[in-house]
């Protein structure tokens, strides 16, 4: 277990930030189902969601943003998740880019690729493995997104969402695994000790033109489209 508990260049939970901030919320003194749970509901609801400049930014850059999608959020999750004592992994995917049509929109979605690198995170805890992917979308978004789309009950997928139960989607946590975005999934790359490791061997495939247009013009509209749902 040494290894999913280690920091790394991305999972920095050693730096001052992430520090001041677990001693602010008093993770250590939680046992370690409420560990789980503070943090999970933390970086869920109050790092909104939202798509940062690159995936490989550090869990103290994430928290400093104050959003993020499924890799960025999943880093400060494991970052947070290791501080306090608790084995995590990721598990790297692939996504359909349908599940991003409405958060990217026009010229930004034709030139998406067609498959985008995804993770979720896994937790050891009472002796297996959970998978923990529900933290992605705020409550906030998703609540809004869902009075948007208020006739849809069932298979939704969109926005930053692919399930199979849109009303209800398996979100909270409580000794169980959470999905929000499983059903776009459409290649499994496997278990890797940390986003480090994943992203060094599956980093997103963009050419230096798409990566400048993404991370200079695309993502502030896409930030603009889920800051319109938000706000209703």
């Amino acid at each position: 277990m040494k290894k999913y508990l280690m920091a790394t260049n991305m999972l920095d939970f050693e730096c001052n930030e992430l520090q001041q901030l677990i001693e602010s919320r008093k993770w250590k003194d939680n046992d370690e189902f409420h560990k789980i749970l503070n943090i999970y509901n933390f970086v869920r609801d109050e790092i909104k969601f939202g798509y940062n400049v690159d995936d490989s930014i550090p869990a103290s850059k994430v928290l400093d943003d104050g959003y993020g999608q499924c890799n960025t959020k999943g880093t400060l999750f494991m970052a947070l998740l290791r501080s306090v004592g608790i084995p995590c992994r990721i598990h790297g995917f692939t996504i359909d880019k349908k599940l991003q049509k409405g958060a990217m929109t026009g010229l930004i979605y034709k030139l998406a690729p067609n498959n985008i690198v995804h993770s979720w995170v896994e937790i050891y805890f009472e002796g297996k493995w959970l998978n923990i992917e529900g933290f992605i979308l705020d409550m906030v978004y998703l609540n809004k997104l869902q009075l948007k789309f208020s006739e849809c009950y069932e298979y939704f997928c969109g926005y930053g969402v692919a399930t199979n139960d849109f009303k209800k989607p398996q979100i909270e946590w409580n000794m169980n695994d959470t999905y929000i975005q499983k059903e776009g999934i459409n290649q499994d790359f496997g278990i890797f000790h940390s986003p480090d490791e994943f992203l060094e061997q599956h980093s997103q495939e963009l050419s230096t033109l798409k990566k400048w247009f993404y991370q200079n013009i695309g993502r502030k509209l896409m930030n603009r489209n889920v800051s319109k749902i938000r706000e209703g």
